[in-house]
């Protein structure tokens, strides 16, 4: 449908703009009523064929999608720090001027004292620049939020089918017979997605979810497994033995398309159910039951998130997933594959066009002589070949004084990254810092420099959602005050910093369409997905889309995968549980969740009333027997005790969590107490599972601790200019 056709007249002075939300990676479709660039409402999209949201509903966040847009506290200036914390406005040209004088002479000095980190809070097109300025200015240290979320699912889908991406679409999801959901309160995190397993529980699908609380997910479930966090890898492997065990795998499509299976069964041999049941704590019974139940539905769907991905082991949870769907022949075919759920609406986007620091866009290795050459030729600068930082190792580089600047474009590491007591104390030992956000945020007390963006609704370009949908989202209204595109900010920087080339050599931009052509000609996932493609159809383009006249991609792997050899790689995975248990001194087990009513670092959903209203606090989910121990009631304060600081909350008992269980929500800044340790190929960190100790304390000892914790809306003083 084309949008020319969608700006419809409501009154003389009224138009719907079609735009995508900019939560979670759904990719929901809503049109904004507004009148002269300012908004009036929403109005929902149910007269666009084939969208994520087919019905046009959305989900609370979606709902409330105005509200941060229209804070009172939005960056409307530059600012320049004073002292930290306080800031004076300056002028864009003061701004532009002093952040490129500031990163060339970095680069000049030592191009990897620099750190860059990207957003899938923002569109492809500012992503595809950011990582183009790092590597032109020197260094491949440029991340992005997928680190924290799904850096797991890229290098692990890699390894066993040879791209790390969803499979298959949403529709696929709908017609599947049997859906295996773990480590991922679907209903919840992703609500309208989840609409598609409901419409196939209705034809009859079975659903098993696998998961350490008893979510609203669960209530869904035919078959519930609750196993302890961070044993993923015996729970996998015990359904994967009785599997093999009972020859229900797809003999012809392992024979054919898949090796390393000896290996595999010779692993999972002592993974026997009774096995599994004393790592788990999951019924032997149920074990037998989920394998056989997901084995014979003749088309199988597996969907996770970070339950699966945030762990010192989550690469070879993922692959063990991949292998898991491959054995029972659930790849390369519709209503079949394997949905890692994006948390963020463009971390698919930002993975692609290599906001990461071992890959350029479209997943060419930066270590490859050859496709670091083309880049090399299309950029017309030298290129390095040696892999950069990720977020967490960048933070443990700061605080050795080997990264000295940092330029954070739309990310809150100080309540997103794990072990923020230790991110903070690396902040100060910065020399420059860059901040581009929206609205101030508690990473933004550290900057020198910070550059006021203009938010998703205020201006346009591509994302790329959970299923490789590419969609194009348009303005709908104005920014405020001097707020500029994330786009023109570092194209802005990139001239100034002395790359004034012609086309792909510079950053002579006239907008977003520019960039996203550019995009077509280096990236061959997105060789076809033009600007005027996506403008003229709202519902958009799966990748791969390799030409112009090609429709786009549903199922990936029909005839091949993507790796050396053309078949899937199944991983053969000994059992390790999380890098710290509990012991005497810290006798449970943390791990972090997520509310439906709000998103990730409250940067946003804590500036919406109607939000904040529905759910003001976070609670700490303790079971009744441990909380009786402790002599805890639903309501009191308690504080929760790790190894890296404490968190003072309230406490809810319910039998929603294991025993032995602490669940926190960590929206609110509960990283404080997560731990760091990393995954050692997806570099992950381990917010999913730690140790730690619950103690039951005083209201004002509560708020005396909550002034140790980075408040997540902190007041900023602006001097006026």
């Amino acid at each position: 449908m084309m949008y020319s056709a969608m700006m419809e007249v409501l009154r003389m002075d009224e138009k719907l703009v079609p735009v995508v939300c900019p939560y979670c990676g759904v990719g929901c479709r809503l049109y904004i009523r507004s009148s002269d660039g300012h908004p009036l409402g929403i109005e929902y999209a149910n007269d666009i064929p084939g969208i994520s949201n087919e019905n046009g509903k959305l989900c609370p966040k979606g709902n409330a999608v105005l509200e941060y847009v229209l804070a009172r506290d939005r960056l409307k200036k530059p600012l320049k720090a004073k002292e930290q914390g306080k800031f004076v406005e300056i002028s864009w040209s003061q701004a532009i001027k002093e952040v490129a004088e500031r990163l060339k002479e970095y680069s000049k000095d030592d191009p990897n004292s620099m750190m860059f980190f990207g957003s899938a809070k923002t569109f492809n097109e500012p992503n595809y620049l950011i990582q183009k300025l790092a590597r032109m200015l020197g260094t491949n240290n440029v991340d992005h939020c997928a680190r924290l979320c799904h850096a797991s699912t890229v290098s692990g889908l890699k390894a066993v089918f040879g791209a790390g991406a969803m499979t298959n679409t949403y529709r696929d999801i709908e017609e599947a017979n049997v859906i295996f959901i773990i480590g991922h309160n679907f209903a919840e995190t992703h609500p309208v997605g989840f609409r598609y397993v409901l419409k196939a529980k209705e034809r009859g699908a079975k659903v098993i979810v696998a998961d350490p609380r008893f979510t609203r997910t669960a209530w869904f479930a035919d078959i519930y497994l609750q196993h302890y966090p961070g044993t993923d890898i015996a729970l996998i492997n015990g359904l994967i033995h009785v599997i093999i065990e009972e020859r229900l795998y797809d003999e012809k499509f392992v024979r054919e398309r898949c090796t390393g299976f000896d290996e595999l069964a010779k692993t999972v041999e002592k993974f026997t159910p009774g096995y599994v049941e004393k790592i788990t704590g999951v019924p032997a019974d149920l074990i037998v039951q989920a394998a056989r139940t997901f084995a014979t539905g003749g088309k199988g769907v597996i969907t996770w998130a970070m339950g699966i991905t945030q762990h010192t082991h989550g690469h070879d949870n993922v692959r063990l997933l991949a292998t898991l769907s491959a054995i029972c022949g659930y790849q390369g075919r519709e209503g079949c594959g394997v949905s890692p759920m994006r948390g963020q609406n463009n971390v698919q986007g930002a993975c692609d066009l290599g906001v990461l620091p071992n890959v350029f866009p479209g997943y060419k290795a930066v270590s490859d002589p050859e496709g670091r050459k083309f880049f090399e030729e299309f950029w017309g600068t030298e290129l390095s070949g040696e892999v950069g930082l990720t977020v967490i190792e960048a933070a443990h580089a700061i605080e050795k004084g080997k990264v000295r600047a940092y330029y954070v474009m739309g990310e809150n590491p100080v309540i997103s990254d794990a072990n923020t007591n230790h991110v903070i104390k690396a902040l100060h030992k910065l020399e420059f810092m860059v901040v581009q956000d929206i609205v101030p945020t508690p990473t933004m007390e550290f900057a020198d420099i910070v550059l006021p963006a203009a938010a998703m609704l205020e201006n346009e370009g591509s994302l790329t959602n959970t299923e490789r949908r590419v969609q194009w989202s348009f303005q709908a209204i104005n920014p405020p005050g001097e707020a500029r595109p994330d786009w023109w900010i570092v194209s802005e920087i990139g001239k100034a910093a002395g790359f004034t080339g012609d086309g792909p050599k510079g950053f002579n931009y006239s907008g977003p369409e520019d960039i996203l052509r550019e995009v077509n000609a280096c990236t061959p996932q997105y060789r076809g997905i033009t600007p005027e493609r996506l403008k003229a159809n709202l519902a958009g383009i799966h990748w791969p889309c390799p030409s112009e006249d090609h429709p786009g991609t549903r199922v990936l792997y029909k005839e091949r995968f993507l790796t050396s050899d053309g078949k899937a790689h199944l991983a053969a995975v000994e059992y390790r549980g999380p890098a710290e248990t509990p012991d005497e001194d810290y006798p449970f087990l943390l791990t972090t969740v997520r509310y439906v009513g709000h998103y990730h670092t409250l940067t946003m959903t804590g500036r919406s009333r109607a939000l904040v209203k529905r759910w003001p606090e976070p609670l700490a989910e303790i079971h009744p027997e441990d909380a009786e121990r402790l002599g805890i009631k639903t309501g009191d304060w308690v504080k929760i005790v790790t190894r890296r600081g404490e968190y003072p909350i309230r406490a809810k008992v319910t039998r929603t969590v294991k025993k032995g269980v602490i669940a926190v929500p960590w929206h609110w800044g509960a990283n404080v107490v997560t731990n760091d340790a990393l995954d050692p190929v997806a570099k992950i960190p381990e917010t999913k599972a730690c140790a730690c100790k619950v103690v039951k304390i005083t209201e004002e000892e509560a708020r005396e601790l909550m002034k140790k914790v980075p408040p997540v809306i902190p007041e900023i003083e602006i001097v006026r200019g």
